[in-house]
């Protein structure tokens, strides 16, 4: 059954897609873990990052592309939708590929891609920010959220037409030599990506979701 698009009370009007390699593939940068916890954690990071979208005030709706049959099922439990991934090698063209997706199902909606690897992230911190988004996007520009280190890029949205990530190396100063305005500067928990250990025990100080908690061995809390 096809969802019903989003309404004008949905604002920010945002649909967040959130790309997922199948986590035996994730984090290899996580070194020194064998196969199957990084698995674990590549799995948990996805969850946590997906269950704050969800409950982010505004999100129409939460997208989750993947090719993990696995995850199918517990990402539908916690709310989002799912749909296989067309170009699994490519993940700008996966974002591409969904968005026009989202445009199909979802006419009027501001597509937003979020990565899977922020395991610590908080919905209000999000909302602020896919504010900011929404303006840029309704101004005609697209947006970027810029990672902790300031090279990478955690959150990018535009113009369903002119939707053109460029995730990668050195993407933050590649989407801002695009016309990519920055956003959510202060909003910390979207800048936190794990991708490797020390990455992992700063989000952890921070506090992270039920799902990464209970894979790190921790008691989980409320992140607010």
């Amino acid at each position: 059954m096809t969802s019903p698009p989003p309404t004008d009370a949905d604002t920010p009007r945002c649909v967040v897609v959130v790309p997922v390699k199948p986590p035996a593939h994730g984090k290899s940068r996580l070194v020194g873990l064998d196969d199957e916890r990084r698995r674990q954690l590549a799995e948990a990071f996805a969850l946590d990052t997906v269950q704050a979208a969800v409950a982010t005030p505004g999100v129409a709706r939460v997208l989750v592309v993947t090719d993990d049959f696995r995850l199918a099922a517990p990402m539908r439990a916690l709310g989002a939708e799912v749909m296989p991934d067309g170009a699994s090698e490519d993940l700008n063209e996966t974002l591409v590929q969904a968005v026009a997706e989202v445009v199909r199902r979802w006419p009027g909606a501001v597509p937003v891609a979020l990565c899977a690897d922020l395991p610590g992230l908080r919905s209000a911190e999000l909302a602020a920010a896919l504010e900011d988004v929404v303006t840029q996007v309704d101004a005609g520009h697209a947006a970027f959220v810029r990672d902790r280190t300031g090279t990478g890029t955690t959150t990018y949205a535009a113009p369903a037409a002119q939707f053109a990530p460029q995730f990668g190396m050195e993407s933050a100063a590649r989407h801002a030599a695009s016309g990519a305005v920055e956003v959510g500067a202060s909003a910390r928990s979207l800048r936190a990506d794990v991708d490797d250990l020390l990455d992992l025990g700063a989000v952890l100080v921070g506090g992270v979701g039920p799902h990464t908690a209970r894979a790190c061995g921790r008691r989980a809390t409320p992140l607010g």
